[in-house]
């Protein structure tokens, strides 16, 4: 499956920052990971640290599927809202898997500093704001959801947006103060490299094309013919597990993003803010660490990678009169235009855990606008899961649910 245009900003940005060997004879090892993206790293960072023998696979190579396309907001808002989560799983539920993502911006901060990479994370403000007028009396019970689970937030009117971001035509919106941003890319590079040094043993441009599956074990043979004999398996091949798991868990989306340059005075309000709003589909923005601004959206259901890509020019105009909407006298010039394949689940919550039709595997699948920080998660679940412990989100975001 292919998951991304030709040209995301990150890629061009970072270039190529370290490359790895294909895998070229028969190994075994205590865990195999599959997915050397943004998740694959996080994942690969917790088995070294918990002392397991570990290798790492990609069919490409390092980080260039979904994370070279990922727009990097790091928020603790799920793509559904506290409110609705509760009435779906339960208030008891809904706010420990947000206050999971919450705890996550600050997990992922430090090991950030943990591998000393200059993937440009920084902490943030959030602004989730009303797209319509019709929007805000549910943004506010989504404000008073959030205010009783004793998440730091607080109501701005849209002249007090207006004022404190000159950002116009809202309706007002929700204030966060936990949010964040990196590059994704440089960050899964530099957790790898750090971890390759511990004894990580990573494969690019090696493919699995088949799993044989047993309670003690699987092996995993490459199309060059090559095995891994692993005891277990863990999944962070993200959007590419529809290819193997046949159940329908989530809906494949394309979306699209910009990024260009702006003057340098302009609109540095925004350089410690994320923005989204209650659009359907909605809208997102951020500014890079080089003060260009992102603006990303129009989402719609995949269909196929050259159908996606048609759509990029067309795209690229919606966006580019959005952000003229939103920020009016804005300079941008558009630099990069691209587009990735995403999903978004029932619920709004990743698949973590277990599957019953694959034995001695597990899945660290993030999906939405949350796929960095539930895979944040993921690491210290996967860690419980190795050492036969319970998780509290494990029924939250299991198989079947």
């Amino acid at each position: 499956m292919k998951l991304k245009s030709p040209e995301p900003f990150w890629l061009v940005k970072d270039g190529l920052k370290h490359s790895y060997p294909s895998l070229r004879e028969d190994i075994e090892t205590e865990i195999l990971i599959i997915g050397g993206g943004i998740t694959g790293s996080l994942l690969a960072h917790q088995m070294i640290k918990d002392g397991y023998k570990t290798v790492l696979v990609d069919r490409r190579e390092i980080g260039n599927g979904s994370t070279s396309a990922t727009t990097s907001m790091l928020q603790y808002e799920i793509d559904v809202a506290l409110f609705k989560l509760s009435e779906m799983i339960g208030q008891e539920g809904a706010e420990k898997a947000y206050w999971a993502c919450y705890d996550s911006i600050d997990d992922l901060q430090k090991i950030a500093k943990e591998v000393k990479s200059d993937c440009g994370f920084k902490k943030k403000k959030s602004l989730y704001f009303a797209a319509l007028k019709k929007d805000v009396p549910l943004l506010k019970k989504e404000f008073e959801a959030r205010k009783t689970a004793k998440f730091p937030v607080k109501w701005l009117s849209e002249e007090e947006i207006k004022k404190q971001f000159k950002i116009e035509n809202t309706f007002g919106g929700i204030l966060s103060e936990q949010g964040g941003s990196i590059d994704a890319f440089c960050l899964a590079h530099d957790i790898l490299h750090y971890n390759y040094k511990k004894g990580l043993q990573i494969f690019d441009k090696t493919n699995i094309i088949k799993l044989d599956y047993k309670k003690n074990g699987v092996m995993a043979t490459t199309d060059y013919g090559n095995t891994i004999k692993a005891k277990k398996v863990i999944f962070c091949n993200g959007f590419e597990s529809t290819e193997i798991i046949k159940d329908k868990f989530v809906n494949l989306l394309s979306t699209y993003a910009i990024v260009g340059e702006q003057y340098e005075k302009d609109h540095k309000e925004l350089n410690d803010l994320l923005v989204w709003n209650t659009a359907n589909p909605y809208i997102y923005m951020r500014t890079t660490d080089d003060n260009r601004i992102l603006i990303g959206g129009e989402d719609e259901k995949f269909v196929n990678a050259k159908k996606r890509d048609s759509l990029l020019h067309e795209k690229e105009n919606k966006l580019v009169k959005k952000l003229d909407k939103y920020l009016p006298g804005n300079n941008f010039r558009t630099d990069f235009v691209w587009a990735g394949t995403f999903g978004e689940t029932k619920d709004g919550l990743p698949y973590i855990g277990e599957h019953p039709n694959f034995p001695s595997a597990y899945f660290v699948l993030g999906f939405g606008g949350n796929g960095i920080t539930f895979s944040v998660i993921g690491m210290a679940m996967a860690s419980d899961f190795l050492k036969g412990k319970k998780h509290e989100l494990t029924k939250y975001f299991r198989f079947r649910r």
